[in-house]
């Protein structure tokens, strides 16, 4: 009788032990795949500053989104079908029509701390819109980690003397209010049976850049000419980090519930003063190593208790 009852027990929870393993490997690797989108726009600000004509965030916007979405709607040969043509346009209106204009006039007219720790709000946001739309009440834990990645983010990335420009401000709360109601709106529409994501970020990015483009030639136009440098941000802007970036942070919202998508986009701070340290020589002071421990602990608690966030859906 004991042999029998130790192999009862030994076939009956090992098989749950990895089954338990099995989901949650599976979410640290969605979460890791999906933070390399914030992570890789935490160089947008260094890339705009140091790489792109001055003055022209519409024309920055409309070549960061139109060309890579004309090139991942040439790979997938695939159109929105039904509703989805309304989704889309509405999707690519928040992600990148409205957000990508918004965010360079944000990163032309404030420090990039001032604009990373603005942007540090969007798991509150988050977990409001979630209140209406996903009828998800938000956690104390996930509200505290919030306030918590804010408190950290500011001290990771602003400075005594950091300059604020009150236009520039407005700006980035109004595009990280959009890009929070899109994380949300994303969540609960889903993905269309058969479509993949990387036809749904071309969908995306095609509506947002054909919204942008017009109004960056009226308003702006072109310069009298690219330079290398000019080029190479382009290039890098709407390949990695809109192409490639968002079909993964797409993914990270299809597989991961929005509040733990929302904490991932604090690595963007992270990678933000980094950047500034490795190429442009900034040095970390001792309250910014505190502030990096906070923003990396917010990111960590944000990804929590995954299993009853899904009960509440």
């Amino acid at each position: 009788m004991p042999t029998t009852a130790r192999t009862i027990s030994t076939a009956t929870t090992t098989p749950t032990g990895s089954a338990a393993r099995g989901p949650r490997t599976s979410a640290l690797a969605a979460a890791g795949l999906a933070a390399i989108g914030p992570a890789t726009w935490g160089t947008t600000y260094v890339t705009t500053t140091e790489l792109l004509p001055p003055d022209r965030p519409l024309l920055a916007a409309a070549l960061r989104a139109l060309p890579a979405g004309l090139i991942l709607l040439a790979l997938t040969r695939r159109l929105p079908t039904g509703d989805w043509w309304w989704k889309a346009g509405v999707l690519g209106l928040l992600n990148f029509g409205a957000f990508f204009p918004l965010l360079f006039f944000g990163a032309y007219h404030l420090p990039g701390g001032v604009a990373s720790t603005i942007s540090a709000v969007m798991p509150l946001l988050v977990a409001g819109f979630g209140i209406g739309v996903l009828k998800v009440r938000p956690t104390r834990r996930t509200l505290a980690a919030g306030l918590v990645g804010v408190a950290g983010v500011a001290l990771l990335v602003l400075r005594g003397n950091a300059s604020v420009d009150l236009a520039g401000i407005v700006a980035m709360l109004v595009a990280t209010t959009l890009m929070a109601l899109a994380v949300v709106l994303s969540k609960r529409w889903g993905r269309p049976e058969g479509v993949s994501l990387l036809a749904l970020t071309g969908w995306q990015l095609t509506a947002g850049g054909l919204v942008l483009a017009p109004i960056a030639l009226t308003a702006e136009g072109l310069p009298d000419h690219f330079t290398g440098a000019n080029l190479a941000g382009y290039a890098y802007l709407g390949i990695i980090g809109t192409a490639i970036a968002y079909a993964l942070w797409f993914r990270g919202i299809e597989r991961l519930p929005a509040s733990s998508v929302s904490f991932l986009g604090l690595t963007n701070p992270v990678v933000a003063t980094l950047a500034g340290l490795v190429l442009l020589g900034q040095t970390l002071t001792l309250w910014q190593v505190g502030g990096l421990v906070l923003v990396v602990a917010s990111v960590l608690v944000g990804q929590g208790r995954r299993s009853s966030a899904r009960r509440h859906r």
